[in-house]
């Protein structure tokens, strides 16, 4: 049933349409999206220590994330992208041509794992990297990225082999959506070409047939490749969850899941994501919701940096379009970024106090995750609506933080959450024989989740970035206003 205004948004010049079902041009958009939204510098940077040289953080506390503790005054060598030792101050032995790194009054702790990114799926793998710098540059070490394209399998690549300097990069195949898939027997076929080819993963977005559905997931756990992304509403969360989603994003379908006689109100009055049906949730679900997510081991991504920027009423886009990092934004794309949040608050259906009540059950469920054992994963979705990479994921810690995290379980979501995603056993921590993904910070992180973005230095694998050049790179990625 198509919603009675279709939503959509722009990125670069191209409209992108959640839950709108037909969906007439959903395809297309989904694999021509071209985003313009952001200049940046043509190569990689090259950081200051010789790629693969030893580095040495002297004297830091280290945040290790295995526990919520910090250990002061410590020495970590890196070398040959592993941490070699961490010891007492003084007490590490490293070779002379080291580059020692003075980390006096700072803080050691993983680089970060967005988990809900973008990377532009076009024929041109220079807008992949420069998209990849931006991330990079704020620390961000590892991205999941959530709409792929085949030569997403060659930038991949070439980040593993270390001919590119970036993030580690996971990609699903071209979109699942009920375009791209209209048979059981098509749905199978592109499931098996998908694990052929080599992507990480499935991504799954809005207007699958229950049936379609049904033989994707079959098929999937056949050839053994996951899928995770968007709940379409003839699916609904308790079948997702049933059929092993691998993550399952936006928090989609869980409000609906929470609707006595869903049925009767259908996919035009919920919209998008269910914005508009917050009143006719029953919360005394959430622990029957809560049970099964985490006795399937569904992990949830849940990208509130979408809801609480884009949806609600308390953001003006006026007043996002002057955030800092717009700076980064091409105005185009900015202005559609505007029009596209006046467009949704001019809807019959928009109200700005159910919005809020919207928003705030959201962030009941990302508490009530986190408190009941089910996986959360640092995700905010970018680029997209007022979401820049790399700074819409510290956005998103804050946002857990403000539903009821404490800044340590918010940054395990980005961290050692991420590595159990992964099945990666040293990864996502400090610790002897981890890889060196590593974010330097000026103040401590557990005592205030703002301080991720005060950052001192990025440790890419066997590459050092200083603050130095990653402002370098900043400036650079800036996009002249006139």
């Amino acid at each position: 049933m198509p919603l009675a205004v279709p939503i959509k948004f722009l990125i670069g010049k191209t409209p992108y349409i959640y839950r709108s079902q037909p969906l007439p041009i959903m395809i297309k958009a989904l694999t021509t999206l071209a985003f313009s939204v952001i200049t940046f510098i043509s190569c990689a940077q090259q950081p200051s220590a010789n790629p693969g040289q030893e580095i040495v953080f002297k004297n830091v506390t280290i945040v290790p994330m295995d526990e919520e503790r910090l250990i002061e005054k410590q020495d970590v060598w890196v070398k040959n992208g592993l941490i070699a030792a961490i010891g007492n101050a003084g007490n590490v032995k490293y070779s002379k041509q080291a580059l020692v790194v003075d980390c006096t009054g700072k803080y050691l702790m993983p680089g970060l794992a967005e988990m809900h990114a973008h990377v532009p799926p076009v024929d041109n793998l220079e807008p992949m990297k420069e998209v990849l710098n931006l991330f990079a540059a704020n620390g961000i070490t590892t991205i999941r990225g959530m709409l792929g394209h085949p030569l997403h399998l060659e930038l991949r690549r070439q980040l593993q082999s270390g001919e590119l300097l970036g993030p580690r990069f996971y990609t699903s195949g071209p979109s699942f959506n009920g375009n791209s898939v209209k048979t059981p027997q098509a749905a199978a076929e592109m499931v098996r070409n998908q694990k052929n080819a080599g992507y990480d993963f499935l991504k799954l977005h809005p207007g699958i047939t229950r049936e379609n559905f049904d033989a994707i997931a079959q098929t999937a756990h056949e050839v053994k490749i996951p899928f995770a992304g968007h709940v379409s509403f003839d699916v609904g969360v308790w079948r997702a969850i049933e059929a092993g989603y691998a993550s399952i994003d936006h928090l989609d379908g869980f409000v609906e899941g929470l609707v006595p006689r869903l049925d009767t109100i259908g996919e035009k009055r919920t919209g998008l994501f269910a914005m508009y049906a917050a009143s006719y949730a029953d919360t005394s679900r959430i622990p029957k919701l809560m049970t099964a997510l985490r006795e399937n081991n569904i992990w949830v991504a849940p990208t509130q940096a979408l809801a609480e920027r884009w949806f609600a009423a308390d953001k003006t886009a006026e007043d996002l379009s002057k955030k800092p990092e717009m700076k980064y934004v091409d105005p185009k794309t900015l202005a559609n970024w505007t029009k596209t949040k006046k467009d949704l608050m001019t809807q019959p259906q928009y109200d700005p106090a159910g919005i809020e009540r919207y928003i705030e059950l959201r962030r009941k469920l990302i508490f009530e995750c986190n408190k009941n054992g089910v996986g959360l994963l640092l995700a905010s979705d970018a680029p997209q609506v007022f979401n820049v990479p790399g700074f819409s994921t510290h956005q998103e810690l804050q946002y857990m933080v403000d539903a009821g995290l404490s800044p340590y379980d918010a940054l395990r979501s980005g961290t050692v959450n991420a590595a159990r995603y992964f099945n990666l056993k040293n990864s996502g921590v400090v610790r002897q024989g981890a890889v060196s993904d590593l974010l330097l910070l000026n103040r401590n992180p557990l005592k205030d989740i703002s301080q991720t973005q005060n950052i001192a230095g990025v440790m890419l694998g066997k590459n050092w970035l200083p603050r130095e050049e990653l402002d370098v790179m900043l400036k650079k990625a800036e996009k002249g206003r006139k």
